[in-house]
């Protein structure tokens, strides 16, 4: 959650569509202070961590916010991408939620 990268975070499997209703990310190995931008590829852009101060207990759930997304076709991989990362080396868990079809 620090560096400057793209990181798979889910894969749509052959032959289905996904639509992403919300991710969670949670349990942050340190403070994601200075984790101002990030993005998740084909759905939610610029977003911050920065309030994810507490260690293995906060969390945030991203969600939709009434916006138009598209669908994310077949064997597509869903990654977030670090724009600007945490001031300290930190990862954290994250968690896709949405519909195959």
């Amino acid at each position: 959650m620090q560096t400057v990268a793209a990181t798979e975070i889910y894969r749509v499997p052959y032959n289905k569509v996904a639509y992403i209703t919300a991710v969670v990310i949670r349990d942050p190995s340190a403070n994601m202070v200075g984790g101002t931008d990030y993005d998740i590829l084909q759905w939610k852009q610029n977003f911050s961590l920065a309030s994810l101060t507490t260690p293995g207990t906060d969390y945030i759930v991203l969600d939709g916010e009434n916006t138009k997304y598209q669908e994310i076709s077949a064997s597509t991989s869903v990654t977030i991408t670090v724009v600007s990362g945490t001031s300290a080396s930190c990862t954290a868990t994250i968690d896709v939620f949405g519909y195959l079809v």
